[in-house]
This record gives C-alpha cells, structure tokens and sequence, in this order.
C-alpha cells in the first residue's frame, strides 16, 4: 500500500508540473494566467502530493507488551491486558482490536485487499494475544454472598 500510495503521489506531482510549466501558454480568451496561478497550482500539487502519501501512513508494531498503532491521524498503544480480541470478518475491509471496555479500534495497516500478508498479520496478532493471555495467572472465580 505504501509503494502504491508513493507512485501515485509521484504521478501527481508529474500532472500538477506539467500543468504548471504549460500554463502561462494558455489562455481563456478572458483570463491571462500569471506566476500567481502557477505557484497557488504548485502548491495544490504539493498538498494532493501529500495527502496521497498520508494514505500510506498506518503501520502496526506488535510485541509481547502490547500493540503500537499509527493511523491516518494519530499513534496509540495499547497494552495486551486490554485487548479482548483481534478480528478480521470476511466483509470487513481492515482489521479491527476489541477493547475489554467493548470500544472497536480500527487497524487500517491491516488491509483485506492486502490478501495473504493481512491473513498472516492477523494470525501474528492472535498469537501474541493468545501468548499474553496463557501467561497470565488463573484467576479464582468470583464469589457472592446473597
């Protein structure tokens, strides 16, 4: 996803250059296009330009403590203990965590149409969980007095 995101970001750049660059040879009849027009152009580029590349920002770093999430906006980590479950439906677009306290946190750097690898980062994610979970002490069952 990311080395898609970065051509696309890089066939942007190449449209918004080109359209910069012939700009000034071209006019309306009504309107002359000056250097104004051609840097407010340039920049729109950039901003598209980096925009597309932020589509490629989410990333998961998962090890025996917990799971560090960067997504479109923002980084979390969230430790083992309050993870109740790694999903992944089949008509589900991206991997989801559900939080002990039943909140959904989304996991956009695990894609369905990444096919086999968001399978295995799934799997992977499991089985830390599963790991964390087997570590942890029994604990005696709840008592009432009525």
């Amino acid at each position: 996803m990311r080395q898609l995101c970065a051509i696309a970001a890089l066939i942007v750049l190449a449209a918004t250059a080109v359209v910069v660059i012939t700009l000034p040879s071209s006019s309306t009849g009504v309107v002359r296009f000056a250097v104004v027009d051609q840097v407010a152009l340039a920049g729109l580029g950039l901003i598209l330009a980096g925009a597309v590349l932020a589509l490629g920002r989410p990333r998961i770093d998962a090890d025996a403590t917990g799971v560090r999430i960067q997504n479109l906006i923002g980084a979390r980590t969230i430790p083992w203990s309050v993870v109740r479950a790694v999903r992944f439906e089949r008509k589900s677009r991206w991997a989801t965590l559900l939080l002990t306290n039943d909140d959904v946190v989304a996991l956009f750097a695990v894609q369905a149409i990444d096919g086999a690898r968001a399978v295995r980062a799934t799997d992977g994610l499991r089985a830390l969980l599963a790991a964390h979970v087997a570590a942890q002490p029994a604990k005696p069952p709840l008592l009432y007095d009525n």
